[in-house]
């Protein structure tokens, strides 16, 4: 027991307390205001073990009577009280065991609001039991059956690929490939929102078909045989797939090479793909129609320039009010250069360029344009002090321009592709690309070894376009015939003007329901006023 004023005293058996030279005992009460009277100094004191007795000299002889009476049932609510086993207990978890004696007041009257079902604590909300009554067991919980669970499907590897319900067709797969005088290019999409697609796989390597084609005027074995195993690769990717609608095409190497027909007959009985030349001019309405979507609405004109490893073409667009979806009937004036990177840097070399040697290439390329009869800026601008009249220009050497001036660890499409450059960002692009020698520009991972000899021809090219179309910007397109080839065939195939598929769908003869009723109900109406 604990005294309030000395702390925990050891307690003394109950025939000591009663032997002691005849002191009168006194009883403290429990209960609501009970007080300790404090014994005078010199008087023999007893504590009964658990009672908390006091005796005292002056009480009352019928209060000394009923004493025994008292004592009994204080001892007897006190041991039912404290549990037999909470001792124990407390020593052995280390917390303090809730009791029923905790939760009863000093009238004896248990506080319920305190007491849960079958007179356990209550925990505080969100916790758990601190502990439960010592010498509690735990009681045996009736067993449940095991609800049976059905076996979990095996999660999918491939977490991107949108769901599509039975029954619900996919968007069809079109395929454009272009072989060119430098590289063999290919690209499967599906059309996605109007004028947009999605690109479902690509293909691109550099193979030179041209290589040689300017001093022989036919296409080299070794070009040829680098044509065919990057064509083969092509022909295994669409063979994996079921494409709708397809176009495979050959420019300016196949169109000019004495030996081109022979090319393409071989490469159909190697790879299976049927190749068709292409003129010049569908040449440059394919490369406006893929860059249709980089064209501002505020702007009048523009000049579209591609430029090819074997030739270079060049379009007049003129955009009046009426501005048409397809951007290459605005076509007013066209050409085609018979010159590109390739056949260029052959004639004055590509590896060491010097400033003497670079506007030799640009002269000439300006005597080619000068027999191109085109409007004037002024006219092309239409009188806006050049606020409506840009370049745009969609070719290697271009995107070059741009990852360099980008300053790109590694080149970036995304970052590439519908830039605008500054003429003087442009002209001190070329500048720094002039100062380079042939290491440093294989270096560039913007460039490479494959085009570090290219590079520069194509910027003398850009250079004679750029003095014969005065622009303050020009715009960076990393786009070019395949994107043009898909843009048409998509087109022409209405596959923008279909509704988009529902991702889920009812079942095929299921009868539609609620607002779905409806709907169908009045499309069936407006089908009829049609």
């Amino acid at each position: 027991m604990k005294d309030p004023d000395h702390g925990e005293k050891p307690s003394e058996s109950g025939a000591s307390a009663a032997g002691r030279g005849g002191a009168q005992k006194h009883a403290s009460r429990g209960g609501k205001g009970k007080r300790k009277r404090r014994r005078p100094s010199g008087l023999p004191s007893a504590t009964a073990s658990g009672s908390g007795l006091t005796g005292e000299a002056g009480r009352p002889a019928a209060l000394d009577e009923a004493e025994p009476a008292r004592k009994r049932k204080r001892r007897r609510r006190s041991k039912a009280a404290r549990p037999q086993g909470q001792a124990a207990a407390a020593a052995s978890s280390g917390i303090a065991a809730h009791s029923d004696a905790a939760t009863t007041d000093r009238k004896g009257k248990k506080a319920r609001h305190r007491r849960g079902l079958q007179g356990r604590p209550l925990a505080s909300r969100g916790k758990p039991l601190a502990a439960e009554r010592a010498g509690d067991q735990p009681r045996p919980r009736p067993t449940e059956a095991a609800a049976p669970q059905a076996p979990q499907p095996a999660r999918s590897e491939n977490l991107r690929a949108p769901h599509v319900a039975p029954g619900d067709p996919s968007a069809p797969l079109y395929a454009a490939l272009d072989l060119g005088t430098n590289n063999c290019r290919l690209l499967v999409a599906q059309p996605t929102r109007p004028g947009q697609f999605r690109v479902v796989d690509a293909f691109s390597r550099i193979v030179r078909l041209g290589e040689g084609l300017g001093a022989s005027g036919r296409l080299s074995d070794d070009a040829m045989e680098r044509s065919l195993e990057a064509l083969k690769i092509c022909a295994a990717k669409l063979k994996l797939r079921s494409i709708r609608r397809r176009r495979l095409i050959a420019t300016e190497a196949a169109r000019s090479a004495a030996n081109g027909e022979a090319f393409l007959k071989r490469v159909a009985e190697e790879t299976g793909l049927d190749l068709e030349i292409i003129n010049r001019e569908t040449e440059a309405r394919l490369a406006v129609s893929g860059c249709s979507s980089l064209v501002d609405r505020e702007t009048k004109s523009v000049v579209l320039f591609d430029i090819g490893g074997g030739s270079s073409e060049i379009a007049v667009i003129r955009i009046g009010e009426n501005r048409s979806s397809r951007l290459a009937n605005h076509i007013t004036h066209w050409t085609s250069l018979p010159v590109g990177v390739v056949t260029l840097s052959e004639r004055h070399g590509g590896e060491h360029v010097t400033p003497q040697s670079f506007e030799t290439m640009v002269r000439e390329v300006e005597a080619m344009l000068a027999r191109f009869d085109s409007p004037s800026v002024d006219m092309l601008a239409g009188g806006t002090s050049g606020g409506g009249f840009h370049l745009i220009g969609t070719s290697g050497t271009v995107t070059t321009l741009a990852g360099v001036h980008l300053d790109l660890p590694r080149y970036d499409r995304r970052r590439v592709d519908g830039l605008w450059l500054s003429d003087a960002q442009v002209s001190a692009m070329q500048a720094r690309l002039l100062s380079w020698d042939f290491a440093a520009r294989a270096a560039n991972p913007c460039i490479g070894p494959d085009r570090a000899d290219l590079v520069l021809a194509g910027c003398a090219i850009l250079e004679a376009i750029r003095r014969r179309w005065p622009s303050t910007r020009m715009r960076v397109a990393d786009r070019g015939l395949r994107e043009g080839l898909l843009t048409d065939m998509m087109a022409d195939d209405g596959a923008w003007r279909r509704s988009r598929p529902r991702r889920y769908q009812r079942a095929p003869n299921a009868p539609p329901a609620g607002e779905e009723r409806n709907r169908a109900q009045d499309k069936v109406h407006e089908g009829t006023k049609a």
